[in-house]
């Protein structure tokens, strides 16, 4: 082999790291939901290999300001962090209000529902 393709798919020891951010700015600001509850949250139930509380050095978690930045050293699934944000939302009672929309290819951010406020009279 010549060598030309040596680094495909990828060599071993490379570290993929990954960071997602979830960003609770419009809930946090309304005191309705607390980032630092939700990162403590996270710290429990993501799962490494099948087990809670395994995170090790792989997976951290970070509260900066309003948002949750999670670091990730093995390969991980941004889908698997909005399922555990709609989780903890369930948990606080809160999926009525919020929804989690992605607002870029690795942020997660915590939305309000927007309620039509048209006339409501129109149908007379």
């Amino acid at each position: 082999s010549s060598g030309i393709n040596a680094e495909w798919p990828l060599r071993p020891g490379k570290k993929v790291q990954k960071k997602f951010v979830l960003d609770c700015t419009h809930p946090a600001e309304d005191k309705i939901l607390d980032p630092s509850d939700f990162a403590t949250y996270l710290n429990e139930k993501i799962k490494v290999a099948g087990k809670t509380g395994n995170l090790g050095t792989n997976v951290i978690i970070q509260k900066e300001g309003f948002k949750v930045n999670i670091l990730s050293d093995i390969p991980f699934s941004k889908r698997y962090l909005k399922y555990l944000t709609k989780k903890y939302l369930k948990k606080q009672n809160l999926r009525d209000w919020l929804r989690v929309v992605a607002s870029s290819p690795s942020t997660y951010e915590l939305r309000y529902f927007q309620i039509n406020q048209d006339d409501d009279d129109a149908e007379d």
